[in-house]
């Protein structure tokens, strides 16, 4: 067996056999059962059951041991040899749709339904659909197929494209686009791209549900669903904290475990002294089986119904001509004249149906939520200036022409006074009139004569009053004959057919300590210094460890971990005289990094978000940029803004040309232009990376990087640094500089520094010029530092190709020097790399003194709940990335990208700043 990160696998073969065996499709399979094999470089990889296959080029093998095939696991990007008894051959057309599908249990059960889904597979463009919006909860909308196919150029995988319709449209994540690349068009946030698992067929279809949801068989609930029970003749609700099996029980035998809205419950949330979930009080608990329990349907999630209803006010009846009722209403109605004895539509049901939202189960439901005939004139669009305005003007046969001016009735007084809302605007769903007029705003703007703002509505229904859209002869929007109607914006009511939408909830203010309570760290005051080696390991590896990430703060939490959670080069930070009369919010600020953040993540190794929050709020007032508390940061941002806060000294002196000392925080590493004074080199610069063919990398490493920014910028070092952060030459995701950087263990600073002993590149006697036209000389090892003696000088610039060359005089300590320097090297060592990759960062650390040793952090790693849930924080072990740091500049350039796996893809091709530290300054500093 044998595993090709690339892949394939590489047979030497004629052209005419490569191209035969190009034209045949390669055959798909799904592993049987779970099994492993055993690779000589990644070692053993299990194999599950549900696992896509694809066979390979290398053919069949037969042995004594039976037939073996070479075929790549989709699932695992790898290729492997196995016997061919253990894989179910695929039909080439089903693969394609089982390979996104995630759940592996379900992709047996799919495949063994192959006519579902080819059925779903062969639904035309613009068909109507069933899908499921949510997995957490498994919620069934209707949509409009779209798109079919892969979301990205070069792949197997297909996904039906839907554009939600009704109550969930909106609630999508896309306009039909994938990483910029339009699949379809529909409007922002009604697009979702989902696998066949999640796209049933319209409910007159005769196939059933393929989802886990439609399954005969209950299916577990998601924690913090919404849920409701019966319990003693009454309905009861709350929110899911707990389904699964129960111990000494049968596996199959499911229960939730519920935190109730209202104290019914005897449940603490244990299970024979087993915590199964956290609930405050017994009253408010409940566990009860799967059966009993069902999830709440999206009429039961709006305001409570009133127990008792109040009558509707008593509306004027209105005489109705006959030869506009039928265009308004198919249902039938009698005269006004005549005294109605049973009303179609009761005070009561209107309630009902407003409250609940769904129509009553009365014997005329569509009535009861459809508007009642209107054709009337009703009273003038202004609002009375008196009680004594005229009677209502009872129509004629021939109506006078009203121009899409419909004359409503007047709102009650506190109605008038109320200024429009915010949610209204162009496409709100609105209604106007009692009983109401159901329409959606298509135009708002100023019409002559009325001073205020004035709504264009495209009614659902014709009305005899209406137009097509126009006013006066003017179109303001089109839309169909009898349909169009101008009334005043401040008279326009939210649909009532359709719930509220629920008020967003401030994420910035939820992150307190009442919505954290499950997710708290502690406070500790005492000093605690960091653990190293497997100390530190034990202490961070595993979910909920490190820094709980929340709305984008992923900059600040890579930034923080890499800088205090295995080193103490920092610690100075925490200790800095701030004077607390002086400086209150930087005394604040310190007290909350040292107590609440450092303190607690190296004592328990976690730290929860309403801590970062509430540095994040220190920075937002100190700096009044509000982006600090909820909007995405770099860290090299949020690193000078918060050294300003706490009032320290910059970590870093440089001496620039014009011999002006300056003080900064963070260094930006760049590559060096090519010197129009040097001869022709090759396109691309050796100093930029040790390219020799166009097939290898673009590859540079951080000493080279920093060498080169030094050299061409005239910089030098007044004294050497305690920590050095150091900013990658990176310009957005589109253009990176180079295809992988470096981070070299350890950066030798001795020649950066000002007026200090240097050695001579040739001879090690004391360097007394430097030049940086030798630096890209491509005949003297160019992308090193060129220094010289008075004689090396000379010597080197006699050569005809060097005359042009400008030295300059070397700084040195006063006094003079004769014969080799000895001098031991400033040398600085890589302890920390925060990386980025579409907007996210994460921090690899390095935990002990062994080249293995090395921790990966992603403070948003997995994630409880939607958009009210919480991020869950992880910390894993990889010493992989210590192998990749030990090879040479040129061993990565020759390295397969598609080979890289995460996380040592992420710290080679997505690093963003490297933290570097003297450990022996940093106890002067």
């Amino acid at each position: 067996m044998r595993c090709n990160r690339s892949g394939g696998v590489h047979i030497s073969m004629s052209g005419d056999a490569q191209h035969s065996r190009r034209r045949r499709s390669l055959k798909m399979f799904m592993v049987a059962s779970d099994f492993k094999v055993q690779d000589h470089l990644e070692g053993t990889i299990r194999l599950q059951r549900g696992h896509l296959c694809q066979q390979q080029e290398g053919g069949a093998h037969r042995s004594s041991r039976g037939e073996h095939i070479w075929v790549k696991v989709l699932d695992k990007d790898c290729v492997v040899k196995v016997e061919r008894q253990a894989l179910s051959e695929v039909p080439a057309d089903l693969a394609g749709l089982l390979e996104p599908v995630p759940d592996l249990e379900l992709r047996v059960k799919l495949l063994s339904r192959p006519q579902v889904l080819q059925q779903i597979a062969s639904l035309a463009l613009g068909s109507e659909v069933r899908v499921i919006w949510s997995r957490s909860q498994s919620e069934l909308v209707e949509a409009e197929l779209r798109y079919r196919g892969p979301l990205t150029r070069g792949s197997s995988a297909v996904y039906f494209g839907v554009q939600l319709k009704g109550w969930a449209a909106g609630r999508g994540k896309c306009n039909g686009s994938y990483k910029g690349h339009q699949l379809f068009s529909c409007p922002e946030g009604c697009g979702l791209f989902l696998p066949v698992s999640e796209v049933m067929l319209p409910q007159s279809s005769s196939v059933s549900v393929l989802s886990r949801a439609a399954e005969s068989v209950p299916q577990p609930l998601a924690v913090g669903q919404r849920v409701c029970f019966t319990q003693d003749q009454s309905v009861q609700r709350g929110t899911v904290q707990f389904c699964g099996p129960l111990s000494n029980r049968a596996p199959a035998a499911l229960f939730v475990g519920l935190l109730l809205d209202h104290p019914v419950g005897s449940w603490d949330g244990y299970y024979k002294n087993t915590k199964l979930c956290s609930i405050p009080l017994p009253e408010f608990g409940a566990l009860l089986p799967l059966s009993k329990v069902t999830a709440e349907c999206r009429s039961e999630r709006s305001p409570l119904a009133v127990t008792s209803p109040k009558p509707l006010p008593k509306v004027p009846p209105l005489p109705v001509p006959s030869k506009a009722a039928p265009r308004l209403s198919s249902v039938s109605r009698e005269p006004s004249s005549t005294p109605a004895k049973n009303p179609l539509i009761q005070p009561s049901m209107l309630e009902t149906a407003r409250r609940a939202l769904q129509p009553p189960s009365s014997s005329g439901p569509k009535a009861a939520l459809r508007p009642p005939p209107l054709t009337t004139v009703k009273p003038a669009l202004l609002p009375p200036t008196s009680p004594q305005a005229p009677p209502l003007t009872p129509p004629t046969d021939q109506p006078r022409p009203s121009n899409g001016f419909h004359n409503l009735l007047s709102p009650p007084a506190t109605e008038q006074r109320a200024e429009p809302g915010p949610w209204l605007e162009v496409g709100s769903m609105v209604e106007v009139n009692d009983p109401p007029l159901f329409g959606v705003i298509r135009w708002i703007g100023q019409i002559n004569n009325i001073p205020e703002a004035v709504a264009g509505i495209e009614l659902d229904q014709e009305l005899s009053a209406a137009t097509d859209g126009s006013y006066l002869g003017e179109h303001h929007f089109r839309c169909p004959a009898n349909k169009g109607l101008f009334v005043k914006l401040r008279n326009c009511r939210r649909d009532s057919r359709f719930p509220e939408p629920e008020l967003p909830i401030n994420q910035v203010d939820r992150c307190n300590s009442i919505a954290f309570a499950n997710w708290s760290s502690k406070r500790v005051e005492e000093h605690t210094p960091p653990l190293s080696g497997p100390d530190a390991r034990l202490m961070y590896e595993g979910f909920k460890k490190g820094i709980q990430g929340h709305l984008n703060s992923c900059y600040l939490d890579a930034s923080l971990f890499s800088m205090f959670s295995c080193c103490s080069s920092f610690d100075w930070l925490l200790f800095w005289p701030t004077g607390a009369q002086n400086n209150p919010i930087s005394q604040s600020a310190q007290d909350l990094l040292r107590c609440e953040i450092v303190n607690p993540l190296r004592r328990y190794g976690y730290v929860c978000a309403s801590k970062t929050m509430a540095l994040r709020k220190l920075l937002k007032a100190e700096t009044a940029d509000s982006g600090f508390t909820n909007e995405e940061k770099d860290p090299e941002e949020f690193l000078n803004q918060f050294f300003l806060l706490l009032r320290v000294e910059p970590l870093l002196k440089i001496r620039t040309v014009s011999q002006k000392e300056q003080e900064c925080f963070i260094y930006q590493l760049f590559p060096p232009s090519v010197s129009l004074s040097s001869p022709p080199v090759s396109p691309v610069s050796p100093t930029l990376s040790p390219l020799v063919s166009s097939g290898l990398l673009r590859v540079s490493s951080v000493q080279t990087l920093l060498e080169s920014s030094f050299m061409h910028s005239g910089l030098k070092l007044t004294e050497a640094p305690s920590c050095l952060p150091l900013l990658m030459p990176r310009f957005g995701k589109e253009f990176k500089m180079f295809d992988a950087i470096l981070p070299s263990l350890s950066l030798d600073i001795t020649d950066l520094l000002d007026e200090t002993l240097r050695q001579c590149s040739i001879c090690q006697s004391v360097a007394q010029w430097e030049c940086l036209q030798c630096y890209e000389d491509v005949d003297i090892t160019p992308g090193q530092l060129k220094q010289y003696c008075n004689t090396c000088n000379t010597q080197v610039h006699t050569h005809k190709k060097r005359q042009t060359h400008r030295p300059v005089e070397v700084r040195g300590p006063r006094g003079c020097w004769e014969g080799p320097v000895h001098g031991a090297r400033q040398l600085m060592y890589l302890f920390a790399v925060t990386c980025i990759e579409t907007s996210h960062y994460v921090s690899f650390v390095k935990h002990g003194p062994g080249a293995m040793d090395w921790l990966f952090f992603d403070s948003m790693a997995d994630r409880e709940g939607e958009e009210n849930g919480f991020n869950v924080p992880q910390v894993l072990s990889c010493p992989e990335v210590g192998r990749y740091l030990s090879l040479s500049v040129e061993e990565i350039s020759r390295l397969d990208v598609s080979s890289l796996r995460d996380p040592v893809r992420r710290l080679l091709c997505d690093s963003y700043m490297c933290l570097y530290h003297c450990p022996q300054l940093s106890l002067y500093k």
